[in-house]
């Protein structure tokens, strides 16, 4: 894939914060403003890529938030995924699931082919590595787009993504993230709490994200390396950044958010492989302890790991000079204490109801490409100085070259999964 140029950490928040900037001006715009939709007036055409697990749960999310939704296409790389996808959707929304085989579609192009059919929104739920070349064929299309997380598995891709999503703002067009704890009510009204100054200045934050280890796909007879690790793409860093990227940029984008989306000047840590010993669990780590630091002095304490049979919690706790916040119990102790008492909403389903709100013209537009973009680089930022063993700043990975493509995308592409050894692995500089 052809890899952008670096740019420095004060250009890459300046264009983010124009990003945002360009979004909150479009609140400005009159609610009763009604988006043009390729299936004619009432129906919004949906295609999916990505047709696993978290995919079809997308899906579902998309057909929740509105009667007027169909999915119309669909697109993986194995064409067993799309079996089940189609299976399995079908019974549980058969009039809004309208997808025959003409707009069934398999191989590394399946993505320029759903984005192709006529359809108005692309719901992308493939492994990260995939997201900056879909996200940017999708804005070029003139798509909507809900992107799952994280947007990229390198720095390379995640500024092609912060591109791409300062050109879908020039076209008008919307993105919302699957960081999904933005869209939840409890959460959002915590924050809000914070950002008030109910726990005074922030001093510290501790994220943890403890865990099991999740499924494992066998070898196949004759597979070739490149189908196995697609098969299997938690496993290997090229495709989902490692779980400290994938599922851990949750804990994360909530530090991220807390400090209004700047991102931390520099960060260290420690990880390693004390459980995956074998070639079935490729080459990521099993646990990470990150320390990052903010330019206010600030600090955050990211812990995470995937044992089985352990202690097991997802939570952030957060310091401050009156108190403390409890953000996933939606608590607030101290000097200003506060609960929570709100209705709860499916953060899953809020997603794609705002979402399709804004492709009707009914809230003003959304792109969440901003934070998307520095909650990515910064979880990059934390695996990468487990790897190497060594301090890096947000400046320094922001700017890198990394681009861990493969060659070509085939199956008889060669690809290889070395693990990082901490001391030895050099993490690419500009």
């Amino acid at each position: 894939m052809a890899q952008s140029n670096p740019t420095d950490r004060r250009s890459f928040l300046q264009t983010s914060l124009a990003t945002t900037a360009v979004a909150a001006a479009a609140t400005t715009l009159p609610s009763s403003a009604k988006a043009v939709h390729a299936g004619g007036e009432g129906v919004i055409r949906v295609g999916l890529v990505g047709c696993g697990g978290r995919g079809n749960g997308a899906a579902i999310n998309a057909m929740n938030a509105g009667k007027d939704v169909r999915i119309v296409a669909l697109g993986d790389l194995f064409e067993d995924s799309i079996k089940v996808s189609k299976t399995s959707l079908s019974k549980r929304n058969p009039e809004q699931f309208t997808v025959d085989d003409d707009h069934c579609f398999v191989g590394f192009d399946c993505f320029e082919k759903v984005i192709a059919s006529d359809i108005d929104v692309v719901l992308l739920a493939s492994p990260p590595h995939y997201r900056p070349a879909q996200i940017e064929a999708a804005v070029a299309a003139g798509k909507h787009i809900f992107a799952e997380k994280p947007i990229a598995t390198d720095p390379a891709g995640v500024r092609r993504v912060q591109l791409a999503c300062e050109e879908a703002d020039a076209k008008g067009l919307n993105v919302v993230s699957g960081l999904c704890w933005r869209y939840d009510q409890g959460v959002r009204e915590t924050m809000g709490k914070i950002h008030d100054g109910a726990i005074g200045d922030v001093v510290s934050t501790q994220a943890n994200y403890l865990t099991s280890p999740i499924w494992i796909r066998p070898r196949q007879p004759g597979e070739s390396e490149m189908r196995y690790q697609c098969r299997n793409w938690y496993y290997f860093t090229w495709l989902s950044g490692d779980h400290y990227v994938e599922q851990f940029i949750h804990s994360l984008d909530k530090a991220m958010w807390l400090r209004h989306d700047e991102p931390p000047v520099k960060a260290y840590g420690l990880g390693g492989r004390q459980t995956r010993s074998d070639a079935t669990q490729g080459n990521i780590y099993d646990h990470f302890a990150v320390i990052y630091e903010w330019a206010d002095g600030s600090k955050t304490h990211a812990y995470t790991r995937q044992f089985a049979s352990s202690f097991n919690q997802t939570e952030d706790f957060i310091y401050g000079t009156k108190g403390k916040a409890t953000v996933l119990a939606h608590k607030i102790e101290g000097e200003n204490p506060w609960k929570f008492a709100g209705s709860k909403v499916n953060m899953y389903d809020q997603e794609h109801v705002e979402l399709f709100q804004a492709v009707r013209g009914e809230r003003p537009r959304i792109n969440n490409g901003s934070y998307m973009c520095r909650s990515t680089m910064m979880a990059i930022l934390g695996r990468e100085v487990c790897y190497s063993g060594k301090e890096l700043t947000y400046d320094q990975v922001a700017n890198s070259p990394q681009d861990l493509s493969p060659a070509s995308y085939d199956w008889d592409t060669p690809v290889t999964a070395e693990v990082a050894n901490p001391g030895k692995y050099q993490f690419p500089l500009a």
